[in-house]
């Protein structure tokens, strides 16, 4: 399932492709998208969508139809399908004529009618042409009457023969007289030899035989000529015609074009729609000011594949709040929250409605993500190699009305190595960069950045310890997340019970030799990564000590050096 899935239920081949192009290719312009907010609603408010789908799926890919027309590549049934097109035409002008809206009207404007064409159409096609011209049978009756007259002598020779005999019985007076035909000697007039002179003179004798005489006239020579090469000339001549006919509509290509691009936008429009009626979706509100309020914004994807009721969280970025560093348990739903927002913005950005109670973004010029772990082996280049090389764009290219996604990064190196990083990406993108930015990390130091940067919040995705297990509440909060809860997604994800217990183990030692503790906003207490014996001078003093030997005034000068070096 993809974004595009599940909005495209485009009823048109140009209508599915021309989503596509809009999904890749996001609009910055605010008054075009509003222009298309206002037909959707409009489509919406008259209950008219349906009767357009309907409509819709009548019509044909006109637009490849064009292009093999100015290549004088377009079959028959190509042709046919342009004229079912445009015959749909009036139908949908007559329900667009109804529908209040500018850019509905320029729409209506850019299919036209071509009344000429059609009726062109209508007088050289048959109805059910064959899939190649080189078989025959594409031109219609009555269309052009040399053709007319080729088909009439290669399809009813026989009949034209049979016509002829009763006349020239009826010139002659002769009964017995027969015209017929063989390979060898092609059409001849047959006489009795004893009726040999009554023939008229204008018979020519072409051969004799025992018994009778056979002659021809100029009129069966004539027949004979075009009737012998009738079927030749007729397929020759039906393809000139054909030819002579993709030029004529080739003549019309720019408003054929215009046409195709037309039903294709209005289709797109329409689907658009429906799928806002279907989904449950909310015109978007874009302004000049700058930020992104999502009232119980929803993953429209997950949405539809789920079993369970999808949980829906608010967002709210500004000037003031540019960065949220968002911490919380694996499977708690950071990625899809972050996710979300972007999809959101992005169905805003290509004139969409979006999966919201309410939404208003103000200017945002690029969407920026850095999601998810690959290599590029071919290139030589390793997860962590990659990973940067993303991160190196956004930070490059980012400016402070871009929105980006950024997904535990750091996390392909090592712990010290990777949290240095992390820190410094995130410091870069508040101070200098200031872009909105979701930051996703299980570094918990980073939190702390909040109280340095008043642009930076923290938020956190809720769940529930549950005896050994854990429940996800996919609701965000304000402020840090407790634990991450590893162990127990591990467990979920099956991993052998001993590992889990092994697990269990070490994170006791872990924290029980670890000498400071940050406190998290909670109240409870996460190990620190930038603590324990071997790195905290403070270690190193007491290591040295023997608190027996202290006198009470040693004692507190310690307490005091401590709190200093702290």
């Amino acid at each position: 399932f993809t974004l595009f899935g599940v909005l495209d239920k485009t009823v048109t081949a140009m209508g599915s492709r021309c989503l596509r192009r809009w999904i890749h290719r996001p609009l910055r312009q605010q008054e075009r998208l509003k222009a298309r907010y206002n037909s959707i609603e409009c489509l919406i408010t008259d209950r008219c969508f349906q009767t357009l789908q309907r409509l819709l799926k009548q019509t044909g890919d006109i637009e490849r139809i064009s292009s093999r027309i100015a290549l004088k590549s377009a079959r028959p049934r190509d042709l046919l399908v342009l004229r079912d097109t445009l015959t749909v035409l009036p139908d949908l002008h007559s329900v667009l004529s109804q529908i209040e809206d500018n850019e509905i009207a320029r729409l209506q404007n850019q299919l036209g009618e071509h009344p000429q064409l059609l009726d062109l159409l209508r007088k050289s096609v048959v109805d059910n042409p064959p899939v190649l011209i080189r078989d025959g049978g594409v031109i219609a009756p009555g269309y052009h009457v040399e053709l007319d007259e080729l088909r009439n002598l290669s399809q009813h020779a026989d009949q034209y023969l049979l016509d002829m005999e009763a006349r020239e019985k009826a010139a002659t007076g002769i009964n017995t007289l027969k015209v017929n035909y063989n390979r060898v000697h092609g059409y001849y007039i047959e006489v009795p030899r004893s009726q040999a002179d009554n023939v008229p003179a204008y018979y020519s004798r072409k051969q004799t035989l025992k018994g009778v005489e056979r002659y021809i006239t100029a009129e069966l020579k004539s027949f004979e000529d075009k009737v012998l090469s009738a079927k030749e000339k007729s397929l020759s001549f039906e393809k000139a015609l054909y030819e002579q006919l993709l030029n004529s509509i080739a003549e019309s290509l720019l408003p054929l074009q215009q046409c195709a691009n037309g039903l294709a936008e209005l289709d797109v429009l329409v689907n658009f729609a429906e799928r806002a009626d279907t989904l449950n979706l909310v015109k978007p509100v874009l302004t000049q000011k700058s930020g992104i309020q999502i009232d119980s914004g929803r993953h429209l994807v997950v949405e539809q594949v789920s079993d369970v009721p999808f949980v829906a969280n608010d967002l709210n970025l500004g000037s003031q709040r540019k960065m949220l560093v968002i911490t919380g348990p694996n499977m708690g739903g950071k990625s899809t929250y972050m996710r979300q927002t972007a999809l959101i913005v992005l169905m805003a950005h290509i004139g969409c409605f979006v999966p919201a109670k309410s939404f208003s973004c103000g200017p945002i010029d690029k969407i920026f993500t850095r999601i998810g772990a690959s290599d590029d082996l071919a290139s030589g280049r390793s997860t962590f190699m990659v990973e940067m090389s993303e991160t190196a764009n956004i930070l490059h290219n980012a400016t402070d009305k871009s929105l980006i996604l950024m997904d535990e990064i750091g996390r392909g190196t090592s712990t010290f190595d990777g949290l240095s990083l992390a820190w410094a990406c995130a410091d870069y993108l508040a101070k200098i960069t200031k872009a909105f930015t979701l930051f996703a990390t299980h570094y918990f130091e980073l939190t702390a950045l909040a109280e340095e940067q008043k642009t930076i919040h923290n938020v956190h995705l809720e769940a529930m310890e549950h005896g050994d297990k854990i429940i996800f509440l996919h609701a965000v909060k304000e402020g840090p997340a407790s634990q991450s809860y590893g162990l127990q997604v591990a467990s979920l994800a099956g991993v052998p019970a001993v590992v889990i217990d092994k697990a269990k183990q070490k994170l006791h030692h872990l924290e029980n030799t670890a000498y400071l503790e940050q406190q998290a906003g909670t109240g409870n207490h996460q190990l620190d990564l930038f603590t324990g014996k071997e790195y905290h001078p403070a270690v190193s003093l007491l290591s040295e000590l023997d608190p027996d030997q202290l006198t009470p005034r040693q004692a507190l000068e310690l307490l005091y050096r401590l709190k200093g070096m702290i």
